[in-house]
């Protein structure tokens, strides 16, 4: 039996190179803002590297972590903090997920969904937890999401 091209591919929605700078603009605005550096990444829908912004003396550590922020959120299609509060009961489960690559099980991580589809995720790092899901949280306001 052959199959035709629709059954051979599937479609999906991802993040623009447009949408994602702006969300990364309006990330490291809102730190400046705030009074703290951060680094803002955005992921599209698989995973890989769209929009990237450090903020001036944002530490240079948290560049791949808030790519693997931006990454978790994509992957696991909820904010990467809620994934630690489903795994850490679980002992076996929270130390075999901690040791993959590229998996941040804390906050700063968040999908980017448009009708209801992941089409992205972002990530930010450099500050408090609590600072750079804030930051993290005007990106998306900057999509209107």
């Amino acid at each position: 039996m052959k199959l035709t091209a629709k059954e051979l591919t599937v479609r999906h929605d991802s993040i623009t190179a447009e949408a994602a700078l702006a969300a990364v603009a309006a990330v490291v605005r809102k730190g400046q803002e705030m009074g703290v550096a951060v680094n803002a990444a955005v992921v599209d829908a698989g995973g890989n590297l769209a929009g990237f912004l450090r903020a001036p003396d944002a530490f240079l550590t948290s560049i791949g972590i808030a790519i693997d922020k931006a990454y978790t959120a994509v992957s696991f299609r909820m904010p990467s903090g809620r994934l630690y509060d489903l795994i850490k009961d679980n002992p076996a489960l929270r130390e075999g997920i901690a040791q993959r690559d590229r998996v941040a099980a804390f906050g700063g991580g968040f999908p980017i969904i448009v009708d209801g589809r992941v089409v992205g995720g972002i990530g930010v790092s450099g500050a408090s937890e609590e600072q750079d899901c804030l930051c993290a949280q005007a990106g998306l306001a900057a999509l209107g999401l």
